[in-house]
């Protein structure tokens, strides 16, 4: 069994790629166990002695603040805090979203500044385990004060409320809690705000669009240069000394990986009538490359956030210390998840126009990608999908993070819209991984005119695996499930680009792609 420790070591992509890839088993460090249980008995002395309010331990939350709340009911503040917040509303967030909430969860509170308590965390991590997933709402968070509304619904299982799949199933929580002899857990003062309190809702779409694009930003480069060879196009714009002028480390990778993807292709080294080729293949390496150098800024947002304490009031044992801030807010985040969306909506855009260009019946290639135009529409329609694809990621790459509606009478009078940011940036990558896979189904049908001719080895032989999923289309025939076996073939086939050791900038966008079969 794989067991991974939670600590105060830094948490990465590489690994929680490897936790959901494997499957593997989560426990608290001794020295986690530790921290958490010193913030906790600190906290528990401290409200003793304590006659002042605390906000969010001994008072009502947001514009409640000034009510102060008797000891003997602070365990039932946060029972209600937890019940009375539970309001999402939509469709619900996939479960290995929902599994990457339960997990970041776990990494901040264990820090040690939360004041849980220790059996809070084992319970979280004995759910993670087990893959009891709650039910939780993509709609709902303003993504400032924590992702209130989905946290609650991850919270609910805790004292035996809500709902949760478990073995395929949607149950009560309650009963799941039963049949494994579990019992609720009665939250102490401050839990219940520690839980909601939060942005783990954002940071789970984060960390789970990071590791999708990581890839599908390599897939682009691929398919990208396969359309390129394929509508014989010239190699000249991705010479080193073109890009070493205008150094953008994005731009200078994706022009590097173009050139070893292309290397020994009979196509693109054949001598070439046209001066020129269109800008969707020429500048390759300049929009492909600013989506790179947005995701790697991306991936830094969310690196830090997964390794952050961002709930409030924040506990500092040593310094006798209870602090209300604002961690929780999620602007870092919206900001983030916007400039992903756009990175992502511009891969798309320019992936669709390599693909109208393939069918446009130019340089030698048939009108429509069928040897009987006319009697055949052949590839006409596929385009038209993914025009519609791009059109649609142009609405939702409109940044969230501009703007805010004021909530909880004036207390919280600026949000971050994080969530919308992360709902909004999910949909873009589904129907970029559409558009992409649109492209890769005309791509390797354009090259098969090109025959007897062939491209790079590598490009070969990525072809070859393409086409154990997707055959070379002779005449009409339903194309929907062509376009969904192209998809499939996107999400399932592992990439090992012919680049490793060459180049001198690392990347986060060079890391191994996670298994995209993560549903439990």
């Amino acid at each position: 069994m794989n067991i991974h420790y939670i600590s105060d070591q830094t948490l990465g992509f590489e690994a929680i790629a490897k936790l959901l890839n494997q499957n593997s088993k989560l426990a608290l460090s001794k020295k986690a166990q530790e921290k958490i249980q010193k913030c906790r008995t600190y906290l528990d002395r401290k409200m003793e002695s304590q006659k002042e309010p605390i906000y969010g331990i001994n008072t009502g939350f947001g514009s409640l603040c000034n009510i102060t709340i008797g000891a003997e009911d602070l365990n039932q503040l946060q029972e209600n805090l937890v019940m009375s917040h539970a309001c999402g509303v939509g469709d619900e967030v996939p479960k290995i979203i929902v599994k990457i909430m339960l997990l970041l969860k776990i990494q901040s509170l264990s820090y040690g500044h939360s004041g849980v308590q220790v059996e809070t965390v084992e319970r979280l991590i004995d759910m993670y385990n087990h893959n009891i997933l709650p039910v939780v709402f993509q709609g709902g968070s303003l993504g400032a004060s924590g992702d209130l509304a989905p946290l609650a619904h991850l919270s609910l299982p805790l004292i035996g409320m809500g709902k949760v799949h478990y073995r395929g199933q949607k149950l009560d929580a309650a009963q799941v809690l039963t049949d494994l002899g579990w019992k609720a857990i009665a939250l102490q003062s401050k839990e219940g705000l520690a839980l909601l309190n939060g942005t783990q809702f954002m940071s789970a779409y984060g960390v789970y669009l990071c590791l999708r694009i990581f890839k599908l930003s390599k897939l682009a480069d691929v398919i990208g240069a396969l359309s390129l060879d394929a509508f014989d196009g010239r190699i000249e714009p991705f010479n080193e000394l073109v890009h070493l002028i205008r150094p953008h480390k994005g731009q200078i990778k994706t022009a590097y990986r173009v050139r070893n993807l292309l290397r020994d292709s009979e196509l693109i080294s054949r001598p070439k009538e046209h001066v020129q080729d269109p800008y969707s293949f020429r500048c390759i390496p300049q929009v492909h490359g600013a989506s790179k150098d947005s995701i790697n800024y991306v991936a830094y947002v969310f690196g830090n956030e997964i390794n952050s304490v961002t709930d409030n009031p924040t506990i500092f044992p040593d310094e006798d210390l209870i602090i209300s801030a604002g961690n929780f807010h999620g602007q870092p985040l919206a900001l983030a998840l916007d400039n992903l969306g756009i990175a992502m909506a511009e891969l798309g855009n320019i992936s669709e126009r390599r693909t109208y260009q393939l069918i446009k019946g130019k340089r030698g290639l048939p009108s429509f990608l069928v040897a009987n135009p006319g009697l055949n529409s052949g590839f006409m329609i596929p385009q038209y999908s993914a025009a519609s694809l791009v059109s649609m990621n142009k609405q939702y790459a409109t940044p969230a993070s501009v703007d805010s509606i004021e909530s909880s009478q004036g207390q919280e009078d600026h949000v971050s819209m994080g969530a919308n940011a992360a709902t909004k940036a999910h949909k873009i990558l589904q129907n970029l991984e559409r558009i992409l896979a649109i492209e890769l189904l005309n791509a390797a049908q354009a090259l098969e005119f090109r025959r007897p001719m062939k491209t790079s080895p590598f490009l070969e032989d990525f072809v070859a695996q393409y086409r154990q999923h997707v055959e070379f289309i002779h005449e009409d025939k339903v194309m929907q499930p062509e376009i969904a076996r192209s998809v499939r073939f996107i999400e399932e086939v592992e990439l090992n680009l012919p680049e490793e050791g060459l180049f001198k900038y690392d990347f986060k966008t060079d890391l191994n792609p996670i298994n995209l079969d993560l549903e439990v």
